[in-house]
């Protein structure tokens, strides 16, 4: 890895488009100046997360996550500055110098960025090897056979391991990779005698991307259908970077396409989504054979609300993954379902019919997942009693999913119609089950340690919330207020010329700023005005310490807008800026009476141990020049009490 010049941090940092780099990972939607979203960092099914293109940045006021281009590809792929840069150079086309790692920065590179690294290796290592290695015609023949295109085969870097021990554990030993990272990644397997062999052997690899793009481990098919002990299907092992939980196959290539077309289609292999991508219809991923898992389904959630799950024919497989979809309904995404002829699944039915047909089919019949549910289980219990109030049992329950209480009444009157019914039978059995679940949960705590541990927590936090604002922790809020104007309103002119910055650090020459980020922060500013320049948003939103670019990002972020309906209504509202003047005194003014008061109390403290009548008399002194100082700013706020 590379030591970036600035020049090229500055250029990537300057074309670096907030609201693009953003909407690579999450759909967003304009409200006012701003656009909003859902979270990616936390689970919440109303929008706190809002990004500013004025301002270049994003903010979450449901988890606290800010910050600018890159601090969010650092936040949402958990990777380092100079890996963040190189993801938004690669993005808009910028060349980054190659020059040679310090030895320091070499030691300093993080595990993590080291397992990205060799994956990155291996995936080239396997496409060389299928495309120009003589064991490569056999994978290639394999993927001529299942229809894919050159133009697919590359688009997914798919790719071909040797039949041998150690191929590329050999290739990449000798390229200077270290084994620990190849262990790690669990492409190298190593015997108790020490004996090192691949893992993936004999198989065609399909590499498994995160959102960002990278590789983070692979699936393998193996060619040898004699072959009875190995697996038909083989995938990378759990590791630093590959979490199969939160991954999908494909969504890195089809994301784009799901938040265009507002849709989502699940499958269940690889070879399904090469195919449909393949025939035009790229909003597709795959759980890759395994059950769907909430971490998967709030990916997916990023993009679109909407997801249509294509079945092949087999009843059973439909039947073993329904547990999955009610993990959907439970998230409030809306589900549909396809199924196919028996005998066929998404790969072969697309290859039969061809592209058109095979759309026209989906079209056609996609239904709401609880009709399909229903209609399955009714068919299934039709002149069985003791079935159909099984079936009726387990649709109610897919129904109490559902977070939305209308959705909930529609699907209730569906069933109702289905079943042939009573809708009121299915929601008392609704509120019943409901009921019961809710008892089961206070069981669950009843008398438990944790309980009790919650139980004291919140004690302990209603007892704090109960105690009045101390004297130190109004000063710190007195001193982001004076810090937040430093930063939303630098160039403002407010008075005899002078701007915000020039104004306010003029007032404050004399008050020393106790809380040390905020006295960092007011460092930069002064440093700036020394330099003859203003302070500017950029400033702080790109400073190379993490900890003022998160706080600077906070204090540049509001969470509220003015409607435009008030506008319409020709009622004006006055904005803060438009009152500048006055709040910039009021800041000042408060941050000084709160500083006079913590000085008094020192030199009282002082006092309390000062035996010397000369020491005592001067130290009265200063306590009764604090204390007057203390009461004519009092009065200048309108303050008649101190408390």
């Amino acid at each position: 890895m590379s030591l970036i010049p600035k020049e090229t941090v500055d250029q990537i940092l300057a074309q670096a488009d907030i609201t693009e780099v953003v909407g690579d990972f999450v759909s967003l939607k304009k409200k006012g100046q701003n656009l909003w979203a859902c979270c990616p960092f936390h689970h919440e099914k109303s929008p706190s997360f809002s990004v500013s293109p004025a301002k270049g940045i994003y903010k979450c006021f449901g988890c606290g996550k800010a910050g600018n281009s890159v601090q969010f590809i650092m936040d949402v792929e958990g990777t380092s500055f100079p890996e963040a840069l190189k993801y938004l150079a690669k993005k808009y086309g910028i060349e980054v110098p190659e020059d040679q790692p310090s030895p320091e920065y070499a030691r300093e590179q993080s595990e993590r960025d080291s397992l990205y690294i060799v994956s990155e290796f291996a995936n080239k290592h396997f496409q060389h090897v299928l495309h120009h290695h003589e064991q490569g015609s056999i994978g290639q023949s394999y993927l001529k056979e299942r229809g894919l295109t050159n133009a697919t085969i590359k688009k997914f870097e798919l790719g071909y391991s040797v039949d041998a021990w150690s191929d590329l554990t050999d290739a990449a030993l000798k390229a200077g990779y270290k084994q620990q990272y190849l262990e790690a990644t669990g492409l190298t397997i190593v015997r108790e005698d020490g004996k090192k062999y691949d893992r993936f052997r004999g198989r065609v690899m399909f590499p498994i991307h995160n959102i960002s793009g990278r590789v983070i481990g692979f699936g393998a098919r193996t060619l040898k259908s004699n072959d009875k002990k190995s697996p038909k299907y083989l995938n990378s092992p759990e590791s630093e970077i590959y979490h199969k939980s939160n991954v999908l196959y494909g969504m890195y290539q089809a994301r784009q396409a799901v938040r265009m077309q507002d849709m989502c289609y699940m499958v269940e292999g690889y070879l399904d989504v090469l195919s449909l991508h393949q025939g035009g219809i790229e909003n597709v991923v795959s759980s890759s054979g395994t059950s769907l898992t909430e971490g998967q389904i709030k990916l997916i959630a990023r993009y679109t609300q909407n997801i249509t799950v294509l079945y092949d024919g087999d009843a059973a497989g439909i039947k073993a993954s329904l547990r999955g979809i009610d993990l959907i309904l439970e998230n409030g995404l809306n589900v549909n379902v396809v199924t196919f002829p028996a005998g066929e699944d998404p790969d072969s039915y697309i290859r039969k019919v061809g592209d058109e047909a095979f759309k026209a089919y989906v079209q056609e019949h996609a239904q709401d997942f609880i009709s399909f549910k229903t209609s399955l289980y009714a068919e299934e219990a039709k002149g069985n009693p003791v079935k159909k109030a099984e079936a009726i049992r387990e649709i109610v329950t897919s129904i109490s999913k559902i977070p939305d209480p209308i959705k909930r009444t529609v699907f209730f009157q569906s069933c109702s119609l289905i079943f042939g019914i009573d809708e009121q039978l299915l929601i008392s059995e609704y509120n019943k089950m409901h009921l019961q679940d809710r008892q089961q949960q206070q069981q669950l705590r009843s008398g438990s340690l944790a309980d009790f541990a919650e139980a004291e927590y919140y004690e302990q936090e209603e007892a704090e919330t109960a105690k009045p604002v101390t004297e130190t922790d109004s000063l710190k809020r007195y001193e982001r207020e004076i810090v937040r104007m430093l930063l939303n309103y630098p160039d403002r002119i407010l008075v005899d010329g002078q701007n915000t910055c020039q104004y306010m650090l003029e007032q404050l020459e004399d008050v020393e700023f106790r809380t040390p980020l905020y006295a960092r922060l007011v460092e930069v500013v002064k440093s700036k005005l020394n330099q003859g320049a203003i302070p500017s948003a950029d400033d702080f939103i790109n400073y190379p310490d993490q900890e003022i670019r998160t706080e600077a990002t906070n204090l540049l972020s509001d969470p509220y807008e003015l409607s435009h309906n008030w506008e319409t209504h020709q009622i004006y509202v006055p904005h803060e800026s438009d009152l500048l003047p006055y709040g910039a005194e009021r800041a000042v003014l408060r941050l000084k009476w709160r500083n006079a008061q913590l000085l008094m109390k020192a030199e009282m403290e002082k006092l309390r141990l000062v035996t010397d009548p000369t020491e005592q008399d001067r130290v009265l002194h200063v306590i009764r020049s604090l204390k007057t100082f203390e009461t004519q700013i009092g009065e200048l706020l309108g303050i008649v009490v101190n408390k």
